[in-house]
């Protein structure tokens, strides 16, 4: 399944648990080596403990430092689970992204879209994941607002599942080009998390739940 958008926290927590180790290794060799030291010193010739408390106060700054990445963690942990549960509602409901990219898959990909300003012609067109052009349409100024697709190429062949993004050239009866805002829409299927962000899979792909701008009930027009 493709992700559209998101991170995997993988790489963080295994060297922030690397960093933890080593450094928690120090500070317990550096007591070892203290405590040796101050055992075995000459009473006739103390040795100057000023720079080995200085030291052991900043090994006991760090000390506290892993102890509150640790409850930090915990704390985060808990609520990416509240956002897991809160975002299992959205299972079943059509949700619209802000975002040109849709997912085709067991239903054609679908898109909505919005022109600031009076469009006497449009045209549209479909890029698979790679960038390549794999269909341009021309759209209906009238009718403007809304666009299926069900997968069909430029040569009339069926294009692969997987991500699509859609861009859309309007022009004014001047010439002028004209801005439009794009968002894609599916029915959500899934709600997984990487440990980070919680993602939503629709149509195949899986999609960052922070991207979400609209949410409803199946069926329900979420075009406008």
């Amino acid at each position: 399944m493709t992700t559209v958008s998101g991170t995997s926290s993988t790489a963080t927590t295994d060297t922030t648990a690397a960093s933890t180790s080593g450094l928690l290794t120090d500070y317990n060799l550096f007591l070892k080596l203290l405590t040796t030291q101050m055992t075995n010193q000459d009473p006739l010739d103390p040795m100057d403990t000023s720079e080995y408390t200085q030291q052991l106060v900043q090994y006991s700054q760090v000390e506290q430092s892993i102890q509150q990445t640790g409850s930090l963690k915990d704390i985060l942990s808990q609520l990416s689970s509240q956002q897991m549960s809160q975002a299992s509602s959205y299972i079943g409901r059509e949700a619209r992204f802000d975002s040109p990219v849709s997912g085709l898959g067991d239903a054609p990909a679908h898109w909505t879209y919005y022109v600031d300003g009076t469009p006497a012609a449009m045209t549209a067109t479909i890029k698979d994941s790679s960038g390549a052009v794999v269909n341009t349409v021309t759209l209906d100024p009238e009718t403007q607002g809304s666009y299926s697709w069900d997968g069909t190429k430029a040569d009339g062949s069926k294009a692969a599942d997987g991500a699509y993004t859609f861009a859309v050239t309007a022009t004014d009866s001047a010439g002028n080009a004209l801005d439009t805002t794009i968002n894609s829409v599916a029915i959500v299927n899934d709600v997984v998390t990487d440990g980070t962000n919680i993602m939503l899979g629709v149509n195949g792909i899986r999609m960052s739940a922070s991207g979400l701008v609209a949410i409803a009930a199946a069926g329900t027009n979420i075009d406008n």
